[in-house]
């Protein structure tokens, strides 16, 4: 009954918007739900209104924190980005909600091989999980000699954590479109992370913190490719560079958190 509760919230909340912008109600809105299933995978949170809160933010920067009619963020990375701002202490990030099954492996990797083949964005996963690999074994194994190799391609066998690299990080309105800058983006995806890691100490929020940084940047550099708007978008780029930095920063100063699950 609460994911039905949060999923129609999730509805009414993108309905109320769609309102709000003067549209007809002539679709329906299948990316809200994704939103909030997005979010329920990765959150953790004893507070359901919470779930709807940040569900509400996703949505509301969907809407109106846009550029040329394109959004910014990611929203579900963008949601869970503010339950760590404005509920840290109630929500946290947590990649073992879906256990470890291999079966649900199975049939997450062939849904996403068959999606991710459609929309030309295969290359984003299977580069970012080679540079993260390599990242973690060059920055944090060999640096931490109580950290093992094991440790680190372990979390791959996490349902979330696949969902995390498979779907989130490959939304195809704020990740790039040629092969290439697909490539680069993941470079930059892995190594902000694992710096991260290497010097705050593995949190798993640094993940979704990378993207959030480098989603925004995704977006604009395309409008920044046309001559005429390079001065409007320098500015904006730098109030979200901004903006965004400041964010994380705050959320680094919070003290870490540990989860257990087993099982």
């Amino acid at each position: 009954m609460e994911i039905f509760f949060v999923l129609l919230g999730a509805l009414c909340v993108e309905y109320f918007f769609v309102f709000l912008k003067g549209k007809k109600f002539s679709f329906f809105s299948f990316s809200s739900l994704s939103t909030a299933i997005g979010v329920m995978l990765m959150m953790a949170s004893t507070h359901l209104y919470i779930y709807i809160v940040v569900i509400f933010f996703g949505l509301a920067q969907k809407h109106f924190l846009q550029y040329s009619t394109k959004h910014i963020f990611n929203p579900s990375n963008f949601a869970l980005m503010m339950g760590l701002l404005f509920f840290y202490k109630d929500a946290h990030i947590v990649l073992g909600q879906l256990g470890d099954n291999v079966s649900l492996q199975l049939i997450l990797f062939i849904l996403s091989t068959m999606i991710l083949y459609r929309v030309d964005r295969w290359m984003v996963p299977v580069s970012f999980s080679i540079f993260y690999l390599l990242f973690q074994y060059f920055f944090i194994v060999s640096y931490d000699p109580v950290m093992i190799f094991e440790d680190i391609y372990h979390r791959f066998y996490s349902v979330s954590f696949l969902v995390f690299i498979l779907f989130m990080l490959t939304d195809p309105k704020t990740t790039p479109s040629k092969k290439s800058w697909q490539i680069l983006f993941a470079f930059c995806l892995a190594f902000v992370s694992v710096w991260l890691d290497r010097f705050n100490g593995f949190r798993i929020q640094h993940l979704f913190m990378a993207l959030f940084l480098l989603s925004p940047l995704v977006t604009l550099s395309i409008f920044w490719q046309e001559l005429k708007q390079r001065k409007s978008t320098l500015m904006l780029s730098l109030m979200i560079l901004l903006l965004v930095v400041g964010t994380i920063i705050y959320i680094e100063f919070k003290p870490p958190y540990y989860f257990e699950m087993d099982g």
